[in-house]
């Protein structure tokens, strides 16, 4: 029963997403999108890989990177984070270690990883 509720929550998030990211991408400007979906990434892979991320520094990346008239930035990462959640959740193992070797490398660059 439990495998079935999962995949029904899996199927409802990637509706959910299908239908509000062509939305937002109109709204916003792809930059702007390709940096949510990029940080949405990697924070939605701390757990799963065993990190534990400055949060200084995530306040810092931000600060420089998304500008402070982005109403749509906040809710665009969420809606990205969720989605990688999911799609994390549903990686072999393999795919999980290669995924979780670039996200180290990628959060050192961001400054997240000390």
């Amino acid at each position: 029963m439990s495998t079935k509720n999962d995949n029904r929550a899996t199927a409802t998030a990637t509706i959910i997403l299908l239908l509000i990211v062509p939305m937002q991408a109109q709204a916003m400007d792809m930059e702007s999108l390709q940096l949510a979906n990029a940080l949405g990434n990697v924070l939605a892979s701390e757990e799963p890989c065993g990190l534990r991320y400055d949060q200084a520094g995530i306040a810092e990346f931000v600060a420089n990177k998304v500008s402070a008239e982005d109403m749509g930035f906040a809710s665009s990462l969420n809606i990205q984070t969720m989605g990688a959640k999911v799609m994390i959740n549903e990686m072999s193992e393999s795919q999980k270690t290669a995924h979780c070797a670039q996200t180290i490398r990628v959060a050192k660059t961001y400054g997240f990883i000390k």
